[in-house]
């Protein structure tokens, strides 16, 4: 019997649209936001490093988030803007394979390390005199290590157990990019601990943080109308939290629609477009955010250019 993992060596991309006008509109519009997420945040990420007064947890975290987002918009967006120009595009076994890794590890890494900046926002408005202590260079570089690994192991179980399947038949994929769902379509074999693994342990990577994250919240709220007797005082801590929060829900509302609710793994056109919100227009979007409500930032950025 022919061995059929060996049946399907590469896969054929499909893309969005096979409307040529569409195409050259697409590849236009993402090479902008995909140029805009490499300056913006290399922007950022130049800009706490090299600015002194950017050495604080808060934008520790942020040149963290800045690192993940040009990470991962040049995971998809590169052969994204390949296949816009010459239709569609195959991809090795072995490539489809890397890009689902890496796709998972920097997306489920955002999402603890935005719990992360969550937890730093809720000590140092809660308890700002025991903030230095308690968000150390020792403690920070640690909850840093922690995101980075647990979107690495939660990425490695889905490329571990992907690469196990055996692929036959058609080899085209009705996506932009290799994730999980398009690649459970086109599988010969069982697929049923995938899918556990997909309901299960991605749900839980995504609405793990997400509690977190509310909570932090929740507690913010608390302290700013139990605590804080102005009102000017009561908005001071949601104007600290503005740019965290937006760039909570332009993550987290996309992710929650496209993977927590228990899935066929069904890919529909409606995924792609939900999975291109957070792979390409987020990352470009989180530069600007932060750049444009935040005066430490602004100040920053004039400094570096001037």
């Amino acid at each position: 019997m022919l061995n059929e993992t060996e049946v399907i060596s590469e896969f054929i991309l499909l893309g969005l649209t096979d409307i040529q006008g569409l195409q050259h509109f697409f590849f236009i519009s993402f090479l902008l936001l995909y140029l805009t997420s490499l300056l913006g945040n290399g922007a950022i990420v130049t800009m706490v490093i090299t600015e002194p007064r950017l050495h604080t947890p808060m934008y520790f975290f942020l040149g963290n988030l800045s690192c993940l987002d040009i990470f991962y918009s040049t995971v998809t967006v590169p052969k994204m803007l390949t296949g816009f120009l010459f239709g569609h595009q195959p991809i090795s076994y072995g490539g489809c394979l890397a890009q689902l890794h890496f796709f998972h590890f920097l997306g489920s890494t955002e999402a603890v390390l935005l719990a992360t900046m969550a937890y730093d926002r809720y000590v140092a408005i809660c308890n700002p005199l025991r903030y230095a202590l308690v968000m150390s260079p020792q403690t920070c570089l640690l909850l840093a290590v922690a995101s980075w690994s647990t979107g690495f192991v939660h990425a490695m179980m889905h490329s571990v157990m992907t690469s196990q399947l055996s692929f036959c038949g058609h080899n085209h994929i009705h996506h932009v990019f290799c994730d999980i769902k398009p690649l459970l379509n086109l599988a010969c074999s069982s697929t049923s601990l995938n899918m556990t693994l997909l309901n299960v342990v991605t749900t839980a990577i995504v609405l793990g943080p997400f509690t977190l994250l509310v909570l932090s919240y929740l507690y913010i709220i608390s302290f700013a109308f139990q605590k804080v007797r102005s009102q000017e005082g009561r908005w001071k801590p949601f104007s600290t939290c503005a740019s965290h929060l937006t760039i909570v829900a332009l993550l987290y509302i996309p992710v929650l629609f496209n993977y927590t609710p228990p899935s066929s793994g069904n890919s529909s056109k409606r995924d792609v477009q939900v999975s291109l919100m957070y792979s390409a227009v987020t990352p470009a979007l989180n530069p600007l955010i932060y750049t444009l409500r935040n005066q430490e930032v602004r100040s920053a950025l004039k400094k570096t250019l001037g």
